[in-house]
């Protein structure tokens, strides 16, 4: 077993001892939520929990979350950003809280994992006196105590300007040490809830970069400094406080949500710096150098190494959970990924094509925990060999071109750019890079000027990384609660006039519209989109009630649910049925539909209105696309 499966495994042992259940991890591509692209944060699937509604697993629960973050692209390069990882997660609901919350991580951590507790720093809420958001003095104590108790000093620092000052536990304000859907307390709406947050920092000990040198040259060290020595591995949320006519009120159910990096664990645990010379990467690099006569640690070829690593793992995680290479929104994102790890192949004069071998070393690492990848491992070589193929032919006219282009100048401008994505399909991440590698000079606010000319595209990467995750909780107007019904009821109308064969591959929800993805190799004939929208209004029509259970995941299918992924739900799921008798067990004779899903939807089907089938198409080999619409009167 890897140390990275080993504390996976560990921290989800140890947390069930604890009284938590462990739930697997959700998609990368969030289900029916148009607020987020990607799931960010372990916490993203929990939301609703928070708020009220009750988890079917109950109020302790626990998982290892697969997270990617499109934010952090431009980011890869340096030895701990990344932007596919792993997060460690726990979350109470109404149950435990500080006190429990603090001591079962510290006890992670240094008698689990057996970290060196001398290299734990920690940080703490400073608070909001103009708010009445008192200092979290809580947290700073327990966590005070808990140093105390094996013999290490823990003084506690308010000033973090002036450095470390022999400090184990710090104050910060809400910058860095607040959590809230609204970001500071300040921009949080009337109801919203939030509350202070701690952060774990490993220490890896000076260091002499020249980064660390130039941040020092303004100001001292200290754990959030960002210079390289602290490294951060965990964040416990205190979900505390309510925002009511400008006031924080205790909320009446107190939760934690923590999240810790995998990848960042692994790196203190084997006292590495570097994530990217650790067992979650180093297969990776040891595979590129094979396939270079350049070596991982000459310092001017490490970003190549790095990106190529980070931008290929991810591609084949978003890959493995119905990402495709398009133009639009998911399949934009995974394309410059893939494009992006081509491109730095060149730089270290790799075969574009070779790349390709490097997804049977990366399914390797997590095919323990991630069965399914093994099954997938021909289908994501194949996309990514064609990929590579496109991509090939659009670099090298781009090339070709950019080098006229710039032959008797040395400025890179936005129209520049533009002319060679709109002629040759020359993505501008990467003349952007391009430019930089010859260190041409860049015209000012180039990006912005570029855009500008790029508004009747409907898709870019400046808006796809614009997309926050701001809740993580789907929009429940009701309108899309509408639609998020229909999609069951749309599945079973495909299943019947197109065999059972047919599965949903993702969905997309918007006030405006729904749309579908499901597994079929040719396009659908009028005939047979009217007889799929016929199915779905008479069963509209004719008032169904949607019915919710909670049972076993076994108990479920037995009962003829279907599950989008089934390896995928909890051993407790919700079930729901619609149909004349929904809580009929005959397949086919007392529901017309029954699913896993965690809502929200409907009661009763009377209420949707009348449903037009829009355009339809494919977006990926045997994978078809069609929209629905709300009819209006």
């Amino acid at each position: 077993m890897s140390d990275l499966s080993f504390i996976r495994q560990k921290y989800l042992t140890y947390l069930s001892n604890l009284g938590h259940k462990i739930v697997p991890s959700a998609s990368l591509v969030p289900e029916n939520d148009p607020t987020t692209l990607f799931t960010s944060a372990g916490m993203q699937s929990m939301i609703p929990y928070f708020f009220g509604a009750s988890h079917p697993e109950g109020k302790r629960i626990t998982n290892s979350q697969k997270c990617f973050r499109a934010d952090d692209i431009d980011e890869v390069g340096d030895n701990r950003h990344t932007t596919f990882f792993e997060m460690l997660g726990n979350w109470s609901f109404g149950d435990y809280f500080k006190k429990e919350q603090i001591t079962f991580l510290f006890n992670f951590l240094t008698k689990e994992l057996k970290l060196d507790p001398n290299k734990l720093y920690v940080s703490v809420f400073s608070g909001n006196k103009e708010l009445g958001i008192k200092r979290d003095d809580e947290a700073a104590l327990i966590w005070q105590e808990l140093f105390t108790a094996i013999g290490i000093e823990a003084k506690i620092v308010d000033n973090v300007e002036n450095g470390l000052q022999n400090g184990r536990i710090f104050f910060y304000g809400e910058q860095k040490n607040w959590w809230s859907r609204s970001g500071i307390p300040a921009n949080m709406p009337e109801g919203e809830p939030g509350g202070p947050d701690s952060e774990v920092f490993y220490d890896f000990g000076e260091t002499d970069n020249d980064r660390a040198q130039k941040m020092h040259q303004q100001h001292p060290c200290h754990i959030n400094c960002d210079c390289g020595r602290f490294l951060e591995i965990g964040n416990s949320v205190f979900m505390q406080y309510q925002k009511s006519n400008d006031q924080f009120i205790p909320l009446s159910q107190v939760n934690i949500d923590f999240g810790g990096g995998l990848e960042r664990m692994l790196a203190a645990y084997q006292n590495q710096p570097d994530v990217f010379k650790t067992v979650a990467f180093w297969p990776i690099i040891e595979k590129i150098q094979s396939l270079t006569s350049f070596n991982y640690e000459d310092d001017a070829n490490k970003k190549y190494f790095r990106i190529i690593a980070d931008h290929m793992k991810a591609a084949v995680m978003l890959m493995s959970d119905g990402v495709f290479p398009s133009s639009k929104t998911q399949g934009y994102i995974l394309r410059r990924l893939l494009r992006r790890a081509l491109r730095q192949a060149s730089y270290l004069e790799i075969k574009q094509e070779t790349l390709v071998e490097l997804v049977p070393i990366i399914i390797e690492i997590y095919a323990d925990f991630y069965p399914e990848l093994k099954s997938q491992q021909e289908k994501i070589s194949q996309l990514i060999k064609i990929e590579q193929l496109k991509f090939s032919k659009s670099l090298s006219k781009g090339l070709r071109e950019f080098d006229k282009l710039l032959e008797n100048q040395d400025v890179f401008t936005a129209e520049i750019a533009f002319y060679l994505y709109e002629s040759f399909g020359f993505p501008f991440e990467i003349s952007f890079e391009e430019a930089q590698q010859r260190q041409l000079q860049i015209e000012e606010n180039i990006e912005p000027k570029y855009q500008a000319k790029k508004l009747s595209h409907a898709s870019n990467s400046k808006q796809a990384n614009k997309i926050q995750f701001k809740s993580g909780l789907a929009d429940e107007s009701e309108t899309t609660i509408k639609y998020h019904t229909v999609t069951h009821l749309l599945h079973s109308a495909l299943r019947q006039v197109l065999g059972e064969n047919v599965e949903q591959k993702g969905s997309n929800i918007t006030a405006e519209r729904l749309r579908f993805d499901f597994s079929y190799d040719k396009a659908l004939t009028d005939e047979q989109k009217t007889q799929v929208a016929t199915l779905i209004n008479q069963w509209i029509e004719a008032d169904f009630t949607v019915d919710k259970q909670v049972l076993s995941k076994t108990e479920a299918l037995k009962l003829g649910a279907i599950a989008l992924f089934v390896d995928k739900y909890p051993d407790v799921v919700n079930m729901y049925s619609i149909g004349p008798n929904p809580k009929g067990n005959q397949k086919g004779i007392d529901y017309i539909s029954r699913e896993l899903c965690s809502g929200p939807h409907v009661e009763h089907t009377g209420v949707i209105g009348h449903i037009e089938l829009a355009k339809e198409k494919a977006v990926a080999d045997g994978i078809r696309r069609i929209y629905a619409l709300q009819k209006i009167s």
